[in-house]
């Protein structure tokens, strides 16, 4: 089994989109004490009345999206690094290109997690040339 292959291009644009989505996560300012100073601007039709429409459910997301985004992109994150190609090990006559499985759940690769997880973040599918059968 060879694991010290390259990097994975598809694996590798996910990785760089999942981090970029946690540092930019870090580095903004967390709207809960927005919120809950917007939430007393709420006028009877249950809106705040500014230049904007906030309704009670948008303050509420506000408040804790850095931190809900946070522990989705660090999931995401670690869902990568279980769901990774490895060599199956088999004989094949193309050694160029070894038949691979997932280290984690042994399906062939790209198994239906990373299909899955690089669907749900919206690569381009011109970037992301997966074949349709697992």
């Amino acid at each position: 089994m060879n694991a010290d292959k390259s990097e994975d291009p598809q694996r590798q644009g996910l990785r760089e989109r999942l981090e970029t989505i946690l540092i930019r996560t870090e580095k903004a300012t967390s709207w809960d004490d927005e919120a809950g100073r917007l939430r007393g601007l709420v006028n009877h039709e249950g809106y705040v009345p500014i230049r904007t429409r906030l309704a009670v459910e948008d303050l509420d997301f506000l408040a804790d999206a850095r931190a809900d985004l946070l522990r989705f992109s660090e999931l995401g994150l670690r869902l990568l690094d279980l769901h990774q190609p490895r060599d199956a090990g088999g004989i094949t006559s193309d050694t160029a290109h070894p038949i691979l499985r997932c280290r984690s759940c042994m399906w062939r690769w790209p198994c239906p997690t990373f299909r899955a997880m690089s669907e749900s973040f919206g690569l381009p599918r011109s970037d992301v040339d997966l074949p349709e059968s697992a």
